[in-house]
């Protein structure tokens, strides 16, 4: 529960959006409670029997987050997995790759997709 306070914390500070926290199950109630106190959106997902994702902050940042289905992260289309990250805060760059990467822009595998810099140039303005 310590890691959740702080990213309460981070996210009352302004340094997150949106926060995507997981937990055990048996702890759903004490970090709705927690959540609530703080008049803090919140959506929860189950990962499993004994885990749950919860995602929290920005009321419209997990508007969009619910907008994306009751379905597991790794079901997740390319477009919402890319969304999800930039509203975490991920690097925008990283996410970049993970896209082009998840759509399989250039017909090359993933981990050579995630270091895009052999590309020329302007390349990416020719796709499509």
């Amino acid at each position: 529960m310590k890691v959740l306070a702080h990213h309460i914390y981070e996210y009352k500070k302004g340094l997150r959006s949106l926060v995507l926290h997981t937990l055990d199950a048996s702890s759903e109630a004490e970090a709705v409670r927690r959540l609530e106190r703080n008049n803090i959106s919140y959506l929860i997902r189950r990962v499993n029997k004994r885990k749950i994702n919860i995602f929290f902050g920005n009321k419209a940042c997990v508007h969009v987050v619910t907008s994306f289905g009751d379905k597991p992260l790794n079901a997740f289309t390319p477009e919402e997995d890319f969304i999800l990250g930039i509203m975490l805060g991920y690097n925008r760059t990283e996410q970049c790759k993970r896209y082009l990467a998840r759509k399989e822009i250039f017909g090359i595998e993933a981990e050579t997709a995630r270091d895009l810099s052999f590309l020329p140039s302007g390349s990416l303005e020719k796709t499509g």
